[in-house]
C-alpha cells in the first residue's frame, strides 16, 4: 500500500451535507470544486446522526454511495481548514467528532482514487455500532435531504 503524506492535495470523498443538492454543497463546495463525479467506498457503513450521516468503516459492509470531489487548486487550502472545522475534525483532540482519513473509492467506470473521507472518530463509531441508527443501502441521498 502506498502512504500519502499528510500535505497531499487529494480529492475529497463526500457521503452526506456536502454531496451535491444537500445543505452544506451550496456554502462549502460550490465555486471550489474542479470537478464532482459519483464514487463508492467499499467496507463502510452509513449511521443516522443529527441532520448529517457519520461514516464508520466496516469490511463486511458497504459500499456508501457519494461523490468524490476534486476542488480547484486556488481553494484547496482554505476548503480543506473549512471541512476539518465543519466535520468538528481535529486530529489528536478525543472530542473530535470525526478523523480525516486516506481511503480508497470507486469510480463509476471501475477505477480507484485515492480521497480524504471523514469516518466517525473511534468514541463515536463504538457508541453508533452499539446502538446507532444504519442508512440501509449505504446512501444518505435516498434517506433524507437537508434544507
Amino acid at each position: 500500500m502506498t502512504t500519502i503524506p499528510e500535505e497531499a492535495r487529494l480529492p475529497f470523498f463526500v457521503y452526506g451535507t456536502l454531496r451535491p443538492g444537500e445543505c452544506n454543497h451550496a456554502v462549502y463546495v460550490r465555486g471550489r470544486a474542479e470537478t464532482e463525479s459519483p464514487a463508492r467506498l467499499p467496507g463502510a457503513v452509513l449511521y443516522a446522526g443529527p441532520g448529517y450521516p457519520y461514516l464508520v468503516e466496516d469490511p463486511e459492509s458497504g459500499p456508501v454511495h457519494g461523490e468524490l470531489i476534486t476542488a480547484l487548486a486556488s481553494a484547496y487550502d482554505r476548503l480543506l481548514v473549512d471541512l476539518d472545522v465543519l466535520e468538528e475534525c481535529a486530529p489528536g483532540d478525543p472530542r473530535s467528532l470525526y478523523e480525516r482519513v486516506v481511503r480508497e473509492v470507486v469510480l463509476p467506470d471501475g477505477g480507484t482514487a485515492c480521497a480524504w473521507v471523514y469516518v466517525a472518530a473511534p468514541r463515536v463509531a463504538a457508541g453508533l455500532r452499539a446502538s446507532g441508527t444504519v442508512i440501509a443501502g449505504g446512501d444518505w441521498g435516498s434517506f433524507r435531504t437537508c434544507g
